[in-house]
């Protein structure tokens, strides 16, 4: 069965190894489109994101990813303690903070 798969494949004309070295390229000039149009914008805004988050300290205004707003009154490892309201303060992930209150007035 493989003898006959095999005898009905067509002979590749001499010098027909440059379809595959072209096919290659062009995977290759496809996957660095992909990387600098898509990955590479991404990791800048992602590490933009981190600074940001790792700059947090008490007193800033900021906004929630759910919306809530509040003032930071406790920054920790991994979570912040955000007060929303006088004698109201909720206990937050750091990574839920989507972005600084003072940023929003200035534009």
């Amino acid at each position: 069965m493989l003898n006959t798969i095999l005898l009905q494949a067509a002979p590749t004309p001499p010098g027909g190894g440059g379809s595959s070295l072209s096919f290659i390229l062009m995977m290759v000039a496809v996957f660095a489109i992909i990387y600098f149009m898509m990955i590479a914008p991404q990791q800048k805004k992602q590490k933009k994101i981190n600074a940001f988050r790792d700059s947090l300290k008490n007193g800033d205004k900021v906004m929630t990813a759910g919306g809530i707003y509040g003032r930071i009154r406790e920054v920790k490892d991994n979570y912040v303690l955000l007060e929303i309201d006088s004698n109201v303060t909720i206990k937050i992930d750091k990574n839920s903070i989507y972005q600084s209150m003072e940023d929003v007035a200035t534009k």
